[in-house]
């Protein structure tokens, strides 16, 4: 079937060679007269804010969804080089100058586009989405329009349907506009949105755009490639250039066997696997990851060893061992990022990998789900700050805070998250109905009282440092006369157990030395021990904060008066609640 206006190869030989021309006297002219290319800054502040609000996606499935994948991604490529931007007042913004050419090569792929009257495949295509938003937000700011083109047709939905629209088209049709004084851009994706922002100098207010006009445009509406029916145009997208569905990607660091578990109950051969190393080649059961049925697996061995070779030579506590922590965390997302297709527009992230991301446009115009090991970071340091100032005499509360933007991203890629999954029962309070808490799993241990162990020992599981509590407990043991039975040295400084301190038995069977495992965390993320204590039937003494809901063999305490007599009644009697 053949459409009327149908382009054909002699028309779209003229029309490239037109293109050709004006892309040649654009370069000229931006010769003669140079645009500036700008630079990210600090917002102004006092600041106007204009925003712009516009769905990303066509809810209606349909033959163009693996188009609408694309243009998402181009949007996406095209945020992460405008947002921050600081525009300076009397400045010209150019829309191609900032952005350079949408290649393949930049991270760029098949979209639709505007092309001799039809919406046709293209690299690059659907920028016009965010054209239009800017031209909007420009003129809602006040900007001088120094260029602007209109689109040759309508597009159903878009902002040529409005009157509100600004065609563009590498290099020689352009959007230019000029700030009367400092402007910074935002160009964000939500899940289900493109956001654009600008803040200028002015009195404070907020004003959102949402699309609705009074303008009744007069334009030919755009053919489209899959609804004119003309199969033999030479436009015509071919079935093989895209592909035809969503995959989702899981996107993990470390193995925990929750996560794990819960993976498999929902994994499937569509799906995409991302894990740091392959755990059973290089005999590593912290990335020993099962890779079943996942179709596709893909690994990040450099960064994950160069994070590993960092961590070995640091020490066990203090901020350089955690500045080199969020690097290896922030190089491995970088390797996640790079190798993210366009059609996974559904992704399972760690919450390691969550902040860096979230920041470099990753998780724009995707649902995403947060695998939480840990309090948020903002949480996380009130905690601590709250506890060093009952506890000054303790300067590890405090001897690491991460970067502001690195919380104030977390934060915000949480708030976006659609669902947060954990078996920490602290965190999982945190979320409400959005948050899926799994059962912790107990492992398999099996323990018998040691010989000679002492009739009013208890068990201190990992390093003695002040926010998991072991200032706590070694003031308790002195005063009750309890041993401690210690399976890790002081992070506190030498002697920091001298007098009560008892060695303890290695592997598990330090367990039997004692009567109970104790553990007043301020913040624990990660309870294995006392998950082993529990399970080989030791009682447990623990604070809440260590994530773990009431059960028998566990008691929950809130306070040190709590511990203390948690502690009493240990003595008093083999068991206890």
């Amino acid at each position: 079937m053949t459409a009327p206006d149908q382009p054909t190869l002699g028309s779209a030989v003229v029309f490239h060679l037109k293109v050709a021309g004006l892309r040649v006297q654009r370069w000229i002219s931006d010769l003669r007269r140079p645009v500036p290319r700008h630079a990210r800054g600090s917002a102004p502040s006092s600041s106007l804010a204009v925003e712009s609000r516009s769905k990303l996606w066509n809810p209606a499935a349909s033959a163009e969804r693996a188009y609408e994948i694309g243009k998402v991604q181009n949007l996406r490529a095209a945020a992460a080089r405008l947002d921050g931007l600081l525009i300076p007042g009397g400045k010209v913004f150019s829309f191609w100058r900032q952005m350079g050419r949408a290649t393949a090569r930049r991270g760029f792929v098949r979209g639709r586009m505007l092309q001799q009257g039809c919406l046709v495949p293209s690299v690059g295509g659907g920028l016009c989405q965010l054209s239009n938003a800017l031209y909007q937000v420009a003129l809602e700011a006040g900007c001088e329009i120094v260029e602007r083109h209109a689109h040759s047709r309508v597009v159903p939905g878009s902002g040529a349907a409005l009157g509100q629209d600004a065609t563009i088209a590498w290099n020689y049709v352009d959007l230019r506009f000029r700030p009367k004084s400092d402007l910074q851009l935002e160009v964000r994706l939500t899940p289900d949105e493109l956001v654009v922002r600008m803040n200028t100098r002015a009195s404070v207010r907020l004003l959102v755009l949402n699309g609705v006009s009074s303008h009744q445009d007069e334009r030919a509406e755009a053919n489209n490639c899959f609804t004119c029916g003309a199969d033999t145009c030479l436009h015509h997208p071919r079935a093989a250039a895209l592909p035809t569905s969503d995959r989702r990607a899981f996107l993990m660091d470390e193995r925990w066997p929750e996560f794990e578990r819960w993976i498999a109950e929902s994994a499937t051969a569509h799906d995409a696997l991302f894990i740091p190393l392959n755990g059973a080649r290089w005999g590593l059961e912290r990335y020993r990851w099962s890779v079943e049925p996942f179709g596709q697996v893909r690994h990040a061995a450099w960064p994950t060893l160069r994070r590993s070779w960092a961590s070995r030579r640091l020490a066990a506590q203090g901020a350089a061992r955690q500045q080199a922590l969020l690097a290896g965390a922030e190089a491995l997302a970088r390797a996640y990022g790079r190798a993210l297709r366009p059609e996974m527009t559904s992704l399972v992230v760690a919450q390691s990998l969550l902040p860096f991301l979230w920041r470099d446009g990753h998780l724009g115009g995707r649902e995403f789900t947060v695998v939480m090991t840990r309090l948020p970071i903002s949480n996380l340091e009130r905690t601590l700050d709250a506890a060093f100032a009952r506890h000054p005499e303790y300067p590890t509360l405090i001897d690491f805070r991460a970067p502001a933007w690195l919380a104030a991203a977390e934060s915000e890629a949480l708030a976006s998250a659609r669902i947060i999954v954990t078996p920490h029962a602290a965190v999982a309070d945190l979320f409400g109905g959005r948050a899926t808490r799994l059962d912790w799993i107990l492992p398999r241990v099996t323990v018998r009282p040691a010989a000679g162990a002492h009739s009013s020992a208890i068990g201190f599981p990992g390093p003695a440092v002040a926010r998991r509590g072991a200032h706590l407990v070694r003031a308790a043991a002195k005063e009750l006369g309890f041993r401690v039975v210690v399976t890790a040295r002081s992070l506190e400084g030498d002697g920091f157990w001298d007098g009560i301190c008892q060695p303890a038995e290695s592997g598990s069977a330090w367990l039997g030395q004692v009567q109970a495992v104790v553990l007043p965390a301020i913040v624990e993320n990660q309870p294995r021990a006392l998950l082993a204590a529990i399970a080989a039937g030791v009682p447990v003494i623990a604070s809440r904060a260590c994530g773990i809901e009431v059960q028998p063999g566990l008691t929950l305490i809130d306070s040190e008066e709590d511990l203390v007599n948690a502690l009493r009644a240990c003595s008093a009697a083999t068991t206890f609640r």
